[in-house]
């Protein structure tokens, strides 16, 4: 479970940033960042896999590209079901999902499988 709210709050902090460089991606208040950030991380979780699924020969034939569409798609249908978070079009939903992606990226070389920090010591 502290796996899940630390990358969920990881999440939060892209769509933060987002919010910062991407024009068109509003967030009302920091409850609905934090919802925000929940509700992506559920909805790559259930939604997202199947999406993979039925769009599977179209990620094939662009070589993988299309995935990057899912993302983008993902961030939008949170933005849709969540009323605080407004996103103005695909490119500003494009954008939004690259930065996501990047900062869990980053947050991930922190955070080990079970949801805690690791620290990696060089001994010589």
């Amino acid at each position: 479970m502290i796996g899940f709210l630390l990358r969920a709050a990881i999440v939060a902090l892209g769509l933060w940033l987002a919010t910062l460089w991407v024009s068109g991606v509003h967030i009302d208040s920091p409850a609905t960042l934090v919802l925000a950030g929940i509700l992506l991380g559920i909805v790559n979780s259930v939604i997202r896999p199947i999406a993979i699924v039925l769009t599977l020969p179209m990620t094939i034939l662009t070589l993988g590209l299309f995935l990057l569409v899912i993302n983008a798609g993902m961030v939008a249908l949170v933005a849709w079901m969540l009323p605080g978070m407004h996103i103005a079009g695909f490119a500003a939903a494009f954008w939004s999902s690259v930065i996501v992606s990047l900062t869990s990226m980053v947050g991930s070389w922190f955070i080990g499988p079970k949801g805690r920090f690791e620290v990696i010591v060089k001994r010589r």
